[in-house]
């Protein structure tokens, strides 16, 4: 299975994009499920509809737009994007990690990675904030071939940075391992059980097939993963998309302001 995109036309999303006045910085975000209120705190946005790019594939889940927002977070420049596409939806290797791709062309360095994920740790709760620093690919599916995996996935410069702003802004961030399943149905008790076992924190659909691929080619990731449920047989009430969103609904306030001080932390830190 091949995870590359055609060049051709990586090169025309590139063009297209450069097409517009907008300036192309250093550090994108990527939104998560329920998690595109911090869009609209960005400054000066320029939307770009991924649907209007050429050969960028769209998502079709409820809860990721499909945009791209170019816009500044207290005066560092960013690049917000709103909405993924995943495995699950049917998309290949090459389509969901298309936007890394594409990014790494742009010339962005530093990709901050976020997601909706479900608490497996007894400690977490939702509303609570993970820091990633390890996965678990219960999938199985090779993104990469292993031996083309670079040394290091997280950036541990990134991750300082995180760790000093939270403490900052008064934000618990806890730390933890990301287990990547294929969704789109949730996990079974059973399977939760295996992946506890497995050392994972929290689980979710994502995140995985773009940090490998954007290690890879090079970018500074950070991952943050937004507990909005516990995982599916720890909880007594049944797991719903619903819950989800109600849950990044909650907190998209403190998440935000989160995040904007962060990218002006690392955009303070490039100069």
């Amino acid at each position: 299975m091949n995870p590359f995109a055609n060049e051709a036309f990586l090169q025309e999303s590139e063009t297209y994009i450069r097409s517009f006045p907008v300036r192309i910085p250093a550090i994108a975000v990527v939104l998560g499920s329920g998690l595109g209120y911090f869009a609209s705190n960005l400054k000066t946005p320029v939307i770009l509809n991924s649907r209007d790019i050429p050969h960028f594939p769209s998502p079709t889940v409820q809860g990721h737009e499909g945009r791209l927002i170019f816009g500044n977070a207290h005066n560092t420049a960013v690049l917000a994007i709103q909405g993924r596409s995943h495995y699950y939806e049917g998309k290949s290797l090459a389509e969901v990690t298309y936007y890394v791709q594409l990014l790494a062309r742009l010339g962005i360095k530093h990709l901050i990675l976020t997601n909706a994920a479900g608490g497996i740790n007894p400690v977490l709760k939702p509303g609570d904030l993970v820091l990633l620093n390890d996965f678990v690919n219960f999938t199985q599916i090779d993104v990469l071939p292993k031996n083309q995996y670079p040394r290091t996935f997280f950036s541990k410069r990134l991750a300082q940075i995180a760790r000093r702003i939270a403490k900052e802004t008064g934000i618990a961030l806890h730390k933890g391992s990301y287990c990547w399943t294929c969704g789109p149905s949730y996990e079974t008790h059973a399977e939760v059980e295996i992946i506890r076992a497995l050392g994972a924190d929290v689980v979710g659909m994502s995140t995985v097939p773009e940090l490998i691929m954007g290690a890879y080619l090079g970018l500074n990731i950070l991952g943050i993963s937004l507990v909005t449920n516990l995982a599916a047989g720890l909880s007594t009430t049944p797991l719903t998309h619903a819950e989800v969103q109600a849950t990044a609904d909650e907190i998209k306030e403190s998440y935000s302001n989160y995040m904007l001080d962060l990218i002006a932390a690392i955009g303070s830190a490039e100069t």
